[in-house]
C-alpha cells in the first residue's frame, strides 16, 4: 500500500532554531531517509520551494485565473512530501511519527488510491 507523508514548514518555528538546532534537524531528516530506504519502504521524496514561488489556478467563466502562491490562512505550508510503500496504515503512521517535525508541525499520512482510482 502506498502512502503520502506531507511535511509542513513554518518559518516562525524554523527561524527560532539556532544554527546547531537546524543542523541537527537536517541530520535527523537524513537519518530518517536512510532508515526508510534501508527498510525498502521509500518510494520518493520531493521538497517544495518557497510558497511565494507557487501559483494557484482557478477557472472562472471558462478562463484560467492565476494568482501568486497559495492563500495561506496559517503560518504552516506544505514544504515537502514522501511517498512510501508500506504494509498498512499503522506502519505508515509509525514511520511518520519518526519524522523530526512530527514534534512541532506534525506529519499528515494519506493513503494513496490504487491504479484505477480505487481506495486501498
Amino acid at each position: 500500500m502506498k502512502f503520502l507523508l506531507t511535511i509542513y514548514g513554518n518559518e516562525e518555528i524554523w527561524g527560532s532554531y539556532s544554527k546547531e538546532e537546524f543542523e541537527a534537524l537536517i541530520a535527523a531528516d537524513a537519518e530518517f531517509q536512510r532508515e526508510i530506504r534501508e527498510s525498502g519502504e521509500f518510494v520518493s521524496v520531493e521538497g517544495l520551494t518557497d510558497p511565494a514561488n507557487a501559483r494557484t489556478v482557478k477557472i472562472r467563466e471558462g478562463v484560467p485565473v492565476v494568482t501568486d502562491g497559495p492563500y495561506l490562512e496559517s503560518k504552516e505550508y506544505l514544504a515537502s512530501f514522501f511517498v512510501l510503500d508500506c504494509e498498512n496504515l499503522d506502519r505508515a503512521v509509525e514511520i511518520a511519527a519518526k519524522y523530526p517535525t512530527a514534534k512541532t508541525t506534525g506529519v499528515e499520512v494519506w493513503p494513496l488510491m490504487e491504479a484505477g482510482g480505487t481506495d486501498v
